[in-house]
This record gives structure tokens, C-alpha cells and sequence, in this order.
């Protein structure tokens, strides 16, 4: 099968022909018929990470938004067969763990991360892996076409567990989103859907425009910003207080503390982006302010893969649609480009590879 590896940090993956992988018992292997890039993607292929201990080795197999079909289960997977219409969610559980019992296997103490590790070679290939199938694989329903499903796989359903299991955004919330690359356009498109009023916030006039289009009710870009105003302040004003719930959707200081600071007293803060080899995994907060006002502030990671129905469930009943995120569709072999634009944030909406 062909495959997108990663030979060195921040040079350009190698497509090679590998061995296609074999299921193993309690396992599945999917035929790939999409796969996102995603900037977590761009994460690994810069080798951050190393400030946590996470850092993604060389020769592995990026790609972590896959859709497409089972293609061969084994002999102990129960729910699922050969062609069945599938997600895999990039956060694999082992199914057993309390947290895994308790509907959390995104934070599976025996997890893995697809495309991140060794143990969980990615889906920029033909064939990808799934380890605990039964637990894992989650049947795609027939309105979902796997170009729409990818882009689903984890920006839009880290949003939705950001927004709607982390926090509860209801009708009526005040919702602050910073960064609208992927994440955020997926935050702002089902804040909206939730019924909350979206305040987005990007560098890019473009971006806000799609921002625009896919729900958020004003945008603000800090460059067009008078010298004397601040991103919290402009939040404040157009919130008539502050935001209730603020999405740091980017990673980087500037975003996370002015997603804190844009918030109303008893505000939640939820941190979805990640750092930078500038940060290196911390940020300094403005701790007593928080203190003062009781601010909530929330870590969130992707989804575990039984909250899915319920965020099937939101996009029949409101006619969202995570395809409308898609700007463009790749083969395998433009992957490297696309991740090195991202130096750049050279890249809007969701890009999905469909030709493998």
C-alpha cells in the first residue's frame, strides 16, 4: 500500500509502498478513502512535543481524520464486517479502563493516538489499523460521504466535545472563538448550530469571512484594531460583558490569555489548541484575575468515540454540514506542501485527502 512517512522533522514526507497491515484479533482494518490535515498533523510533522515527552518519531505514519470502509476484522470483533461504512476517532481507547467504561476513552490510560505513535501507524495510506474495533470504529451513517466524515474525524469533533461536553454552550451563550483555522471554523459553525451568539477572532480577513458565513455573528481581527484596544476589550463590548464560554482554538500565548481575558465573571475558558516550540507546553495566566471572577479554565481533546451519535444526532436536527468545511481535496503526494504552508497558516478551512 502507498503510505505518507515522516523520514525528518520538517522536510518533506516520504509516499513509499508499504506492507499492508493485517487485523489483529480484537482488531479492524479500514480501507481509507479520505483523511484530513489537520494542524496537529503539522504538529508532528515539526517535531514539537518534546517539552511533554510527545514528540512523534521518525518513520512514522502520519494522518489521524480517516473515513472509508472495513476492509478485514478479527476473529473476537463482533460489531462490525467487510464493508462497513466507518470513522476511526484518532484518540483509540483500549475499551476496558474505567475511563474508557465511563464513556471518557479519549483519555484512555492505555490509548493510543493515531498517527502519533509507533504502536498507531496514521492514515495517509491506503490501509490503516484500528486496535479494540468493537470499541473503536464508529458506523458512518449513509448521508456521511467519507470526504464530509474526514473532516469530521478531529477538528470538528473536538469542537463539538469542547463545546458541548466540556462546556454546555446553550442558546443564548455569548461564544468567543480564537483562530479560525479548522478547529475554530468547526467550533463557530456548531456554537452557532447550539444556538449561541459566535464573536470570531482571526489575523485573517479571510478566515473571518468563512467564519462569517458558517454562523459567528461578528468578527474581530486584532490588526484592524486601534492601538488603544485590545481583543478582550473589543470581546467585552460586543458581548455586553464578555463572553461566556472562549475557545483557544490556536495555542499560542497571545491567543490563550486573551481568550481568558475575554470572558464575563464565571466565564469558562476551554483550551483546545496546542503550543508551540515558543511556548513549549505552558502559558502564564492572569491567575488572581481569575481567581477574583471565578473563571473557569477547561482542557479539551478530542472526543471519545461514544459521544458520536449525539453529534450525528446535532447535525441531522439543525442541517449543519462539516462538508462545507472542505476548501480543498488532495492526493497523497501534496500532503508535504500542505503541511509546510501551515509555517504560514497559509491554509483555510479543512484539506482532505482523497486520492491515495
Amino acid at each position: 500500500m502507498r503510505a505518507a512517512i515522516l523520514r525528518e522533522h520538517g522536510e518533506p514526507l516520504a509516499v513509499r509502498e508499504l506492507p499492508a497491515p493485517g487485523p489483529a484479533s480484537d482488531g479492524a482494518v479500514v480501507r481509507v478513502d479520505a483523511c484530513g490535515v489537520c494542524r496537529s498533523d503539522w504538529h508532528a510533522w515539526a517535531g514539537h512535543g518534546e517539552w511533554a515527552d510527545d514528540r512523534v518519531p521518525r518513520g512514522q505514519v502520519l494522518g489521524h481524520e480517516p473515513a472509508g470502509e472495513v476492509a478485514a476484522v478479527g476473529d473476537e470483533v463482533d460489531r462490525f464486517g467487510q464493508g462497513d461504512r466507518v470513522v476511526v476517532p484518532f484518540s483509540l481507547g483500549d475499551g476496558t479502563c474505567p475511563h474508557c467504561r465511563r464513556g471518557a476513552g479519549n483519555v484512555c490510560e492505555d490509548g493510543r493516538a493515531l498517527g502519533f505513535e509507533a504502536a498507531a501507524p496514521g492514515a495517509f495510506a491506503e490501509r490503516v489499523a484500528v486496535p479494540a474495533a468493537d470499541y473503536n470504529l464508529v458506523e458512518r451513517p449513509e448521508w456521511l460521504d467519507p470526504t464530509a466524515a474526514a473532516a469530521l474525524g478531529c477538528r470538528y469533533m473536538t469542537a463539538y466535545h469542547a463545546l458541548a461536553e466540556r462546556t454546555t454552550v446553550g442558546g443564548g451563550d455569548a461564544v468567543a472563538v480564537h483562530g479560525c483555522g479548522g478547529v475554530g471554523l468547526s467550533a463557530v459553525q456548531i456554537a452557532a448550530a447550539l444556538g449561541a451568539r459566535v464573536v470570531a477572532v482571526d489575523v485573517d480577513d479571510d478566515a473571518l469571512a468563512l467564519a462569517s458565513e458558517f454562523g459567528a455573528a461578528d468578527t474581530v481581527n486584532p490588526a484592524s484594531l486601534p492601538a488603544e484596544r485590545s481583543v478582550p476589550e473589543r470581546i467585552r463590548d460586543l458581548t455586553d460583558g464578555g463572553a461566556d464560554v472562549s475557545l483557544d482554538a490556536l495555542g499560542i500565548a497571545e491567543t490563550c490569555r486573551n481568550s481568558v481575558r475575554s470572558l464575563r465573571p464565571r466565564g469558562t475558558h476551554v483550551q483546545v489548541g496546542l503550543t508551540t516550540d515558543a511556548e513549549r507546553g505552558e502559558v502564564s495566566l492572569p491567575t488572581d484575575w481569575m481567581t477574583r471572577w471565578e473563571i473557569s479554565f477547561l482542557g479539551s481533546r478530542g472526543m471519545p468515540p461514544t459521544s458520536y451519535p449525539d453529534l450525528f444526532a446535532l447535525i441531522e436536527a439543525t442541517g449543519i454540514d462539516p462538508g462545507e468545511l472542505v476548501s480543498r481535496e488532495l492526493s497523497l503526494s501534496e500532503v508535504s506542501d500542505r503541511l509546510a504552508a501551515m509555517d504560514e497558516y497559509d491554509a483555510r478551512g479543512v484539506e482532505v485527502v482523497t486520492e491515495f
